[in-house]
């Protein structure tokens, strides 16, 4: 505990990084242990490292979120419009599609069917699934290529 408090920035740090320490020792195995002192205080100095090391990533994440190198844009009014004029493209290109076709496409993307049970749903091959999810995927790219 001595150890940790003079290198520690709190009591409970302290308290912490010694409670970590006995709960490594008694899973340690103790025939492979030459020198007692040396092994506790190496397994304590690790504990400081890795310790320093989380802290220091904790605190560039904290500084990313003060600059402001996560923000967002926005919710204003054009972009919630431009984000619906797109998915109502997205949808009318969805009803051009056979009926099949667009169920198996949306099962497979938004439900997350796999292919071999949609197959199965379908009484249809692997194969036959694939071939309606590329037709549907190559729909959907000419619509939005074309929109664009």
């Amino acid at each position: 505990m001595a150890f940790f408090m003079r290198r520690a920035a709190s009591h409970g740090d302290a308290e912490d990084m010694t409670q970590e320490l006995f709960a490594k020792l008694a899973t340690a195995e103790a025939s492979s242990i030459d020198n007692a002192d040396a092994y506790i205080f190496q397994m304590a100095a690790n504990l400081l490292r890795d310790r320093g090391r989380r802290e220091k990533v904790r605190a560039n994440y904290r500084a990313s979120l003060d600059t402001g190198a996560l923000d967002l844009e926005p919710l204003d009014p054009a972009r919630v419009l431009l984000g619906r004029e797109s998915l109502g493209e997205v949808s009318d290109a969805l009803r051009e599609l056979p009926e099949r076709t667009r169920a198996i496409f949306l099962l497979f993307r938004l439900e997350g069917m796999k292919q071999a049970e949609l197959a199965a749903l379908y009484g249809v091959s692997v194969s036959a699934v694939q071939k309606h999810i590329l037709k549907a995927m190559t729909h959907l790219t000419r619509r939005v290529r074309a929109g664009e």
